[in-house]
């Protein structure tokens, strides 16, 4: 991995995810690393469920093929962070598992190519107890899940850390600093209430829901979704089941992450909902009624960045030294390994592929000017 000659300090604006794997992969490139972060625990990687899941997801063409080359490079980037960390990642290739009512609607899947059919029987043999109603699925063993909320974040944080990445958390950015081509820095309100300036040549903004707040022409809105987990037996629930609006995402020791409301009009409005996780039980006794005998461990909410197409924004903004890696909706995990790459490479003005900068021109985001 070629070093990047600038050594100046580069501002990381978000420590959720996003912001600590470009954090990584420019740490391991010798660049020089400040992350800025409000507060990581509300970040979407805290939160999500951390499936893989390009195919089960039903993604098409460029965003399929982003997702695709992203898992692809899933086991290499996940090496790397533990290497660094020595702390596992909970990279799973599990499987997923999704159903449907029909055979009609199973073949009509657009991903449906890239999945086993499965019949009534051979659905019921990988999901035992789930709904009478469901009658074929599709199985796509190429897909999985990593353990982001115990495992991916901290070893992420601790890689970074290793690498000598320094961490400011509880800071606001209130400004960012630049004249009308070129960034020179951002205002920051900091963790002991003072108001300071942070003179950079360069930023990545990887703040999430909160991105549009940092730089108004990025079309972010928050979309929130509510969370919870069940204790299942070990072994219960070997693949992930996708179904419609719900999911259950098995970890290795029984633990069976259940997900998501999607709560577009609740703007950054925190907290449970009755609303909400009735959603959650309901879907649970729409997919596998058996789970809803299992003990509830821990309920919990988090704000998705979605843009008006739920596809990400990658590559350079409109001022010169200013990135964004932002908008990534429901597929942050999955997309996580190729948005740190190529954002890396282009701070370092290494060589993009073709297909690399097709896709930076595909998410760039001033697609939705007129």
């Amino acid at each position: 991995m070629k070093a990047c000659v600038n050594k100046d300090r580069l501002l990381i604006l978000g420590g959720g995810l996003m912001g600590l794997a470009i954090a990584h992969e420019l740490a391991l490139r010798g660049h020089k690393l400040e992350v800025l972060s409000r507060r990581r625990s509300e970040a979407a990687g805290f939160v999500a469920a951390g499936m893989l899941a390009p195919h089960a997801e039903g993604l098409s063409k460029n965003f399929l093929q982003l997702g695709q080359l992203s898992l692809g490079k899933i086991p290499a980037w996940v090496r790397r962070i533990e290497k660094n960390s020595g702390i596992d990642c909970g990279l799973r290739f599990c499987g997923i598992v999704v159903p449907f009512l029909s055979n009609e609607e199973r073949d009509a899947y657009p991903t449906a190519n890239f999945g086993e059919k499965l019949s009534s029987l051979e659905l019921r043999q990988e999901i035992p107890d789930i709904a009478p109603q469901w009658k074929s699925g599709l199985l796509f063993n190429q897909d999985g899940q990593i353990d982001n909320r115990r495992q991916l974040m901290r070893s992420l944080e601790k890689a970074c850390v290793e690498l000598g990445v320094n961490f400011q958390e509880g800071v606001e950015v209130l400004e960012l600093i630049h004249d009308e081509k070129k960034f020179h820095g951002v205002k920051i309100h900091n963790a002991k209430g003072e108001v300071q300036v942070l003179p950079s040549k360069e930023a990545v903004i990887c703040s999430g829901a909160w991105s549009n707040q940092i730089f108004s022409e990025l079309p972010i809105f928050p979309v929130k979704g509510q969370m919870l987990s069940l204790q299942g037996p070990k072994d219960a629930l070997k693949r992930v089941l996708f179904g419609p609006g719900t999911y259950l995402v098995p970890r290795e020791d029984g633990l069976i992450v259940v997900g998501a409301t999607s709560e577009k009009e609740a703007g950054f409005r925190e907290g449970l909902t009755p609303f909400g996780q009735n959603e959650l039980q309901h879907g649970i006794e729409h997919l596998l009624p058996k789970a809803n005998q299992w003990p509830h461990m821990e309920r919990w909410w988090g704000f998705r960045p979605c843009t008006p197409d739920t596809q990400p924004l990658l590559g350079a903004s409109s001022i010169k030294g200013l990135w964004i890696a932002t908008g990534h909706y429901r597929n942050g995990v999955l997309l996580a390994a190729i948005t740190a790459e190529l954002i890396a490479k282009s701070i370092c003005k290494q060589p993009l592929s073709n297909k690399e900068t097709s896709l930076l021109n595909t998410f760039h985001w001033n697609r939705f000017k007129c």
